[in-house]
């Protein structure tokens, strides 16, 4: 099936409409969602799903969305879910998003008119090569434009259009889900299993138009206090120990090679995230990265031997580390379930598009999710330069990532 010929596409208009709605979450708050305006676009979603007939499309108290696209074939389908998340990261400012589609682009610079010190160079974000002739949106310089992840959202939103007007498109049942607080690690927290039944999801939240990710990083959260010695300041000598100071020689001990910035592929890394203290006590948040599970524990070890070469200096002072789980690597959960990821493989190379299965350098709702019970690898949605003013996404990428949903949900109907 050309599904170029049959579709009239809704995903610019929507996209364009979604990232002017601030949904940006906030790491430090303890409510859930995080953020209360990222339900103004949860319920903004859940209208325009009514609108189109999903007749069960509902916000729940948590700001999630959920709505069933009614199976359309006879077969015996597995149930599959679509799922994006609708917060912004709290990296960059979120609120009034301007967004600009940049038409017919030749591979000249793209400077982002509210902020002209913004740039977007070709050299700089080498995907721009594959761009060309395409219309790229941008934001206008002084915020994030939300493609991460307001173009899977808007994805979805399409898909759910296309699927409901277009019944020749076969197709079992399928569910969809919004998330909030995703960007702050806290997008499943209260997911209803039980009540998606989905046998497999896939998240739409991937970079460069044909990735396939089924592999992500595991990850550990890592908290180092260190107790020190105060004294008054004018009678310190050869009794105070600050901790705060033996707080920035340790992160400054620290080995490069296993620091974020001279990272890459499938190497794993140590990362001080935040540092709070006086002078008797000190703390360091971490967070810890590998694509092998095994190595998070070798990663804090490193830590821990750090602080204690430090702490030879100071023989008054100590130390403790306390290491919690964030997230595990959801390949090792998808390869239990190899048809999730060639059935997605199969439909972006049926949009026309080469399909190319890729690790992630982080972690997605998917790698949770897939631990949950609900295997899950990750689409792409187009999405560059994420948490950041020179974001961008184009709009042939998300009509590709449109067409690999649809193509997707056929494939499933076809092969059961």
């Amino acid at each position: 099936m050309n599904f170029n010929s049959l579709l009239n596409f809704t995903v610019t208009e929507r996209f364009l409409r979604y990232v002017t709605i601030d949904t940006q979450s906030d790491p430090s708050s303890v409510s859930f969602p995080s953020t209360e305006k990222q339900k103004d676009l949860g319920r903004l979603l859940v209208d325009e799903l009514l609108a189109i007939g999903v007749e069960d499309a509902h916000l729940d108290e948590f700001g999630y969305v959920y709505a069933t696209i009614p199976g359309n074939t006879d077969k015996q389908v597995p149930v599959i879910c679509f799922c994006s998340h609708m917060d912004t990261a709290p990296d960059c400012s979120g609120k009034n998003v301007k967004p600009i589609i940049h038409k017919n682009y030749q591979g000249q610079d793209i400077i982002l008119p509210d902020d002209p010190a913004q740039v977007i160079r070709q050299a700089e974000h080498p995907d721009l090569k594959n761009q060309l002739g395409h219309d790229v949106i941008t934001a206008s310089g002084t915020t994030l434009l939300g493609a991460d992840n307001k173009a899977g959202v808007a994805e979805i939103m399409d898909a759910c259009y296309q699927l409901m007007n277009h019944p020749e498109i076969k197709h079992g049942t399928i569910r969809i889900l919004f998330t909030p607080d995703e960007e702050v690690g806290h997008g499943v927290d209260h997911v209803d299993i039980a009540k998606l039944g989905a046998y497999a999801c896939y998240t739409i939240d991937g970079e460069s138009a044909g990735n396939m990710e089924n592999e992500t990083f595991s990850a550990d959260g890592a908290r180092l206090t260190i107790q020190g010695v105060s004294a008054h300041p004018g009678f310190a000598k050869g009794k105070m120990e600050s901790a705060i100071k033996i707080a920035g020689e340790i992160i400054a001990a620290l080995p490069d090679a296993l620091s974020p910035e001279h990272t890459e592929g499938m190497q794993g890394f140590i990362h001080p995230v935040a540092v709070e203290g006086h002078v008797e006590t000190a703390g360091i948040d971490f967070i810890i990265r590998d694509f092998d599970e095994k190595k998070l524990n070798d990663h804090a070890n490193v830590i821990r031997r750090t602080a204690e070469r430090v702490l030879q200096r100071y023989p008054a002072s100590t130390y403790s580390l306390t290491v919690s789980q964030q997230y595990r690597n959801m390949k090792n959960v998808l390869d239990e379930h190899p048809q999730i990821v060639e059935y997605a493989m199969e439909a972006i190379n049926r949009t026309g598009l080469t399909a190319r299965l890729c690790s992630i350098r982080g972690g997605t709702d998917g790698s949770r999710l897939s631990f949950m019970g609900l295997p899950c690898p990750n689409i792409f949605a187009g999405e560059h330069a994420f948490h950041g003013k020179q974001e961008w996404v184009s709009v042939q990428d998300m009509q590709k990532a449109v067409e690999t949903i649809l193509h997707l949900c056929k494939i499933w109907e076809e092969k059961s």
